[in-house]
């Protein structure tokens, strides 16, 4: 089970952080997004070995993602925020680390949060 928290309104240049906790271990954690009528796009994940991070282009430069793998936590610093980075953000974890190549799908991550909501206004 994920809990993720965090979420806000906000203004256009603001800042917000993301936690998320899992009830048990997992083989890596990710966020991905759900923006109203769009589908669930990948947002970021942190290898658990050797900290590689890896972000979608739209966030790259303004979201830093950070975890704790003893503490089974992962996190989402979210800074300039922008109206398009409205939507609801979802944590996700795997039960084994994806390969590369499919770090990035929603196939790849077995358990979901609720999501938490991110509303950036103008």
């Amino acid at each position: 089970q994920l809990q993720a928290s965090g979420g806000g309104s906000v203004q256009v240049g603001d800042s917000l952080r993301l936690s998320c906790t899992a009830s048990s271990s997992t083989g890596q954690m990710a966020w991905f997004r759900q923006a109203p009528g769009k589908e669930r796009e990948f947002v970021s994940t942190i290898r658990w070995s050797g900290g590689n991070t890896y972000y979608a282009d739209s966030v790259k430069g303004r979201f830093t993602i950070s975890g704790d793998n003893a503490k089974n936590t992962v996190y989402l610093q979210m800074n300039n925020l922008k109206p398009e980075d409205t939507a609801l953000y979802y944590c996700a974890g795997a039960i084994s680390r994806p390969i590369l190549s499919a770090l990035r799908e929603r196939r790849s991550y077995r358990y979901w949060g609720q999501g938490t909501l991110v509303t950036v206004s103008s």
